[in-house]
């Protein structure tokens, strides 16, 4: 399973682009700490960053040079900070974080929202500023509409559907299961904007139970820990992969995720719930067994 950064190179999810070569990418990141947080990755998937050759780790440092000069011009700051975590994405990155003080370079800080159009601001702006930046950036974006334009071509026969969310959630979440005492799908779900707030009768009613079922809330990261782990829970890395790119697909891009269990076993239903564009709900369902 591509990790969620090959598959941003790929074009099959969107980023904002700020420099890209033969061998490199560097965009935004849509969780940052501050606004211009850059990720610079290498286009070939490599988990470690120190697994990289000599030769390509030297060059993924020289991009990020590049980008970094671009980031300071743009964005105010006193310096550009480095980081190197490894642990969120298995896809070597490199962090490039605008700071004013130390304390921008914390990463326990809360991470920060910035609006669609502040981003696709800071990425013009960087871009402009990195050299070759913006020509790179505008090449990629050509060939990934004629990728799209012969995808779209390819696909007349597909379902068609209007809300890119529920696209989106639809091919992270299929063939997943959510293994309990049985195991249930994933299924990607879309419902209209509440009319006003998301009572725990309507979330219900959602659920297709009683009104007045009980509602249990659970943190999404608590949730799904035994899925994300290293090999996951059936000791597979590509399905583990897979649970973590839809985990940081629902935290990256849509608000106020949860997770709603109703009533208790030995099928408690269960539904988790962002705010997608619009005010729309958006997320999975599933079924948990517990006797």
């Amino acid at each position: 399973m591509p990790s969620i950064f090959s598959r941003i190179v790929s074009g099959e999810l969107p980023a904002y682009k700020v420099a890209e070569d033969d061998q490199h990418l560097a965009f935004l990141d849509i969780t940052p700490l501050v606004e211009g947080h850059t990720l610079v990755i290498p286009k070939k998937e490599v988990d470690y960053i120190f697994d990289l050759p000599p030769a390509e780790l030297a060059a993924l440092h020289q991009f990020a040079q590049r980008v970094a000069k671009g980031v300071k011009a743009a964005v105010a700051c006193k310096r550009i900070g480095v980081a190197v975590i490894g642990l969120e994405v298995p896809h070597a990155h490199i962090h490039l974080i605008p700071m004013k003080q130390v304390s921008d370079m914390n990463f326990a800080n809360p991470k920060i929202k910035v609006a669609d159009a502040r981003m696709q601001e800071l990425a013009a702006a960087i871009a402009a500023q990195v050299p070759g930046g913006a020509e790179g950036v505008a090449a990629s974006a050509t060939a990934l509409t004629s990728k799209a334009s012969r995808e779209t071509t390819e696909a007349n026969d597909a379902p068609a559907t209007s809300d890119a969310t529920l696209q989106q959630l639809q091919q992270l979440t299929q063939g997943l299961v959510y293994m309990s005492e049985s195991d249930a799908p994933l299924k990607a779900v879309s419902y209209p904007a509440p009319a006003g707030a998301a009572t725990d009768a309507a979330l219900a009613t959602l659920a297709g139970v009683p009104a007045d079922t009980p509602v249990e809330k659970q943190e999404l990261t608590y949730f799904l820990r035994n899925h994300t782990a290293d090999n996951g829970v059936l000791g597979n890395p590509e399905l583990a992969n897979r649970f973590k790119a839809l985990q940081m697909y629902l935290k990256q891009e849509l608000n106020k995720v949860q997770v709603y269990r109703f009533g208790s076993g030995p099928q408690v239903p269960v539904l988790v719930l962002g705010e997608a564009e619009g005010g729309k709900l958006a997320g999975f369902k599933t079924v948990l067994t517990e006797t």
